[in-house]
């Protein structure tokens, strides 16, 4: 089947990968998450994702992921839907955290390949399709191999396809080719997962992104799909170019984007807290550069 049009977007179009707010002594600040959940609304965000890599998802307990879920629900409403990340190495697990997320509120899941068991691709697909079996959820797939080890290979992206609870992809591949090879066979749904990527994916069919920078600057990333969606495509790469000192601070220069997010959050006295280890906070000069370039962004 070669694809003439993008599909809906099942998930929005402009999503944040939300950090996990915890308290300054470590636990979880609901309060806070709900606090920043609806700023990031207010401010272009219209769906969240929550307990993906960025909301520290491999220091948090079942039950916590749970309890945000069910917290960022309270605070949102019914006006916003969430996708929570569940994506374990361990099958049974990440079905077990897909019914506990539809339980405390989650519209979806985003489902991250197994990781370091480095598992082929025949047993890739099996993982996935008991996963969407089981959560009764429309499933997001994540595509990150720089993290996991393991691609999704396009083939493999191919076969899912068919599985009607799949319908979406959060693309951190960094192959292009393999992506539009995807998009041109089926009508997933591929959502930029890489900030620097945002513009390029969406102009060769992508529906949206799912974005780290989005925690401090939501209306900037939405404005680079709006300029595109209105036909202005000019504004749209001065928008994506103009972020790029911010995104190579926060995702490129060596720290991971849930430290830089929260760095950054705090400077700016939102909800964010500290980070778990084994992850360390940003150094003072970091924040300092975090901090310039916002402002920068935000008011140039």
């Amino acid at each position: 089947m070669t694809s003439t049009r993008k599909p809906a977007p099942p998930f929005g179009r402009t999503l944040c990968a939300m950090i996990t707010p915890f308290t300054e002594e470590g636990a979880l600040d609901l309060d806070g998450a709900g606090r920043l959940a609806a700023r990031l609304v207010a401010e272009g965000c219209d769906r969240l994702v929550l307990n993906g890599t960025t909301g520290e998802s491999p220091t948090t307990t079942d039950e916590e992921k749970a309890e945000l879920v069910a917290a960022v629900r309270g605070a949102v409403g019914d006006r916003v839907a969430l996708v929570a990340g569940v994506g374990t190495s361990d099958t049974r697990h990440t079905a077990e955290l897909a019914l506990a997320a539809r339980k405390a509120g989650a519209d979806g899941v985003l489902v991250v390949t197994p990781y370091y068991s480095r598992p082929p691709q025949e047993a890739v697909t099996a993982h996935f399709l008991a996963v969407a079996d089981a959560a009764g959820l429309p499933v997001m797939l994540y595509d990150i191999p720089g993290r996991t080890g393991t691609r999704i290979e396009p083939d493999t992206m191919i076969r899912l396809a068919d599985h009607p609870g799949i319908v979406a992809v959060k693309d951190c591949s960094y192959d292009l080719l393999g992506t539009q090879k995807v998009l041109e066979r089926t009508e997933l749904a591929y959502y930029a997962g890489c900030d620097e990527q945002v513009l390029a994916l969406y102009a060769v069919g992508a529906v949206g992104c799912v974005s780290t920078a989005a925690n401090v600057v939501p209306a900037h990333v939405a404005a680079i799909l709006d300029a595109f969606d209105a036909g202005d495509t000019g504004r749209a790469r001065e928008l994506q170019l103009r972020a790029t000192p911010l995104i190579e601070a926060m995702t490129g220069a060596g720290l991971p984007g849930t430290v830089t997010a929260k760095a950054l959050l705090s400077r700016l006295h939102l909800p964010a807290g500290p980070v778990r280890a084994p992850l360390l906070p940003a150094s003072r000069e970091a924040g300092d550069t975090l901090l310039a370039l916002h402002t920068h962004l935000t008011t140039g």
